[in-house]
């Protein structure tokens, strides 16, 4: 069976909270049920337009919250190549498309979002099929999505985490949730972040401000730096004063003694510093 963006998204939802099942040998009555469990309206319709999308029959919609179908053939289709029990099933091997529709609708189904400020920002999910977890902390990375998978203390449940900003933002664009409530919230963490972008003035006057309130002026070693745990404000910096004349060097990462990582911009230029300390004493008067 060849996954394309509709199938991978009915194999994403059968591997969470779906069902693919027939009756014991043991019993005359045969049946063949395939359907997915979920409380969300939302998730229910996107797996019963997917399906019928896939095998041009439509799974109904029940009052308890399932969308649920019964079909012999589809059902040997479907259990041809995969296995859709908690223990058993596996990631297949797709492409970035159908990949990126069968990691929604899995997250969909089995994630979480936490966002507590200052504290903890995150998406999880809980499962005890931890060859599989390993499988999607692989495809994550497909889309440049760094991700840990720990056992719970005491269970036999393992737990995929993202968090980080880029990662949570990377997340966002290329995943993404299909559920209502959990797109919000991970807009919401997303959202609570500081900003930590600088805004570097082009105008040399204002750029000579903006080094003397931002800079930290080391005489002994005639330098002023600038650190920054983002790079890209350093390499803009860079770049506004290499317009002017100054000379700057960009060293890091490096190590601060909380664990953080950080860069620093460097700037070798007796001008600057004498500009930069007119710059102070003027503001302090201006302030007295």
């Amino acid at each position: 069976m060849k996954l394309d963006i509709n199938l991978a998204a009915i194999h994403g939802y059968l591997c969470s909270d779906g069902y693919v099942i027939k009756n014991p040998p043991s019993q005359p009555h045969r049946y063949y049920h395939i359907g997915l469990r979920n409380t969300n309206l939302v998730l229910l319709e996107d797996f019963q337009q997917k399906f019928k999308a896939a095998f041009g029959l439509r799974p109904i919609i029940t009052d308890e919250g399932r969308c649920k179908i019964q079909n012999k053939e589809i059902y040997g289709t479907l259990t041809k190549d995969f296995s859709y029990y908690s223990y058993e099933w596996v990631l297949p091997k797709l492409s970035r498309c159908p990949l990126r529709y069968w990691l929604r609708a899995f997250f969909d189904c089995e994630g979480w979002v936490e966002n507590q400020p200052a504290k903890s920002r995150l998406i999880g999910a809980d499962c005890c099929n931890k060859k599989g977890l390993f499988g999607v902390q692989t495809a994550l990375r497909e889309f440049h999505i760094d991700s840990s998978v720990k056992k719970k203390n005491g269970r036999n449940i393992w737990r995929p985490t993202i968090c980080g900003l880029q990662d949570l933002h990377a997340f966002q664009e290329s995943i993404g949730f299909l559920h209502p409530q959990k797109s919000k919230k991970l807009g919401e963490a997303i959202a609570s972040y500081p900003d930590y972008s600088w805004h570097i003035p082009e105008i040399k006057r204002d750029l000579l401000e903006f080094i003397a309130k931002k800079g930290k002026i080391r005489e002994s070693r005639n330098e002023i730096r600038f650190l920054s745990i983002r790079k890209d404000n350093l390499a803009h910096l860079r770049k506004a004063l290499k317009k002017h004349g100054i000379h700057s060097r960009i060293f890091g990462p490096w190590k601060s003694s909380t664990g953080s990582l950080y860069h620093c911009l460097i700037i070798k230029h007796k001008g600057v510093i004498h500009a930069t300390d007119e710059r102070k004493a003027k503001r302090h008067q201006a302030n007295i």
